[in-house]
C-alpha cells in the first residue's frame, strides 16, 4: 500500500514512534531522520537527541510537545511495554527538553494537522498530514502527507519526488541510511 502512494510521502509507525516502513518519498522527506544508523528509526529519539531536529522541524517546540504527548498516551495504553520504558528512560536521561515535557503529563493523539519542515534538499515545506489506524493491526498508524496544490510546498514536494526518482535503490539507501 505504501509503495502505491507515489506522489505523497507516507510511513507506518507504532505507538513508540518507531517508523516501521515508509514509501520512497517518505524516506526522502524524512532523510534526516533515516540517516541515523539506529533501527528502527524513531521520530521521538530524532526530535530530542539529534541536533539536526531543531532545524529540520520548523515548529520544533510543537513537534517536541506532540511527541511526548503521544509517548505518554502509549504508556497509558500499554504500561508494561519494555521497549517503550527503555525509550522513555533513554530520552529522560539524555534530554532536559524531554524531561521537562514528560513531567507535564500531557496526553494527546494527533491524527491530522500541519507539519512544517526545513528539508536540506528542497527547503521549507508546509504539509498537511492525516493519520489512519490500520484495521489489520490497530497498533500501527499510517501517516500520509500532502501539500496545497500549486503552493511552494507542492513544488518542493514534486522536486523531492523528482530527485528521489533519479536515485536508484542503493543511492536512496545511502542518503536515508537504510541498508
Amino acid at each position: 500500500m505504501l509503495d502505491a502512494l507515489v506522489e505523497a510521502p507516507a510511513f507506518v509507525r507504532n505507538g513508540r514512534m518507531d517508523i516501521l516502513a515508509a514509501n520512497q518519498l517518505g524516506q526522502a522527506l524524512y532523510s534526516e531522520m533515516f540517516a541515523s544508523p539506529r533501527r528502527p528509526t524513531n521520530s521521538a529519539r530524532f526530535a530530542f537527541l539529534d541536533p539536526r531536529a531543531k532545524t529540520f522541524f520548523i515548529d520544533w517546540e510543537k513537534t517536541a510537545d506532540d511527541s511526548v504527548a503521544v509517548l505518554r498516551s502509549e504508556a497509558g495504553r500499554d504500561p508494561h511495554d519494555t521497549d517503550l520504558s527503555n525509550l522513555i528512560g533513554e530520552l529522560s536521561t539524555q534530554s532536559e527538553d524531554f524531561r521537562v515535557r514528560w513531567a507535564k503529563h500531557n496526553v494527546r493523539y494527533h491524527d491530522t494537522g500541519i507539519k512544517r519542515i526545513h528539508h536540506p534538499v528542497v527547503g521549507d515545506l508546509e504539509l498537511t498530514y492525516e493519520a489512519m489506524t490500520l484495521r489489520g493491526d490497530s497498533e500501527l498508524t499510517m501517516f500520509v502527507y500532502t501539500a496545497e496544490p500549486g503552493s511552494k510546498s507542492d513544488e518542493g514536494l514534486r522536486l523531492l519526488a523528482s530527485w528521489t526518482a533519479t536515485l536508484d535503490s542503493a543511492d536512496l539507501a545511502r542518503v536515508t541510511g537504510e541498508t
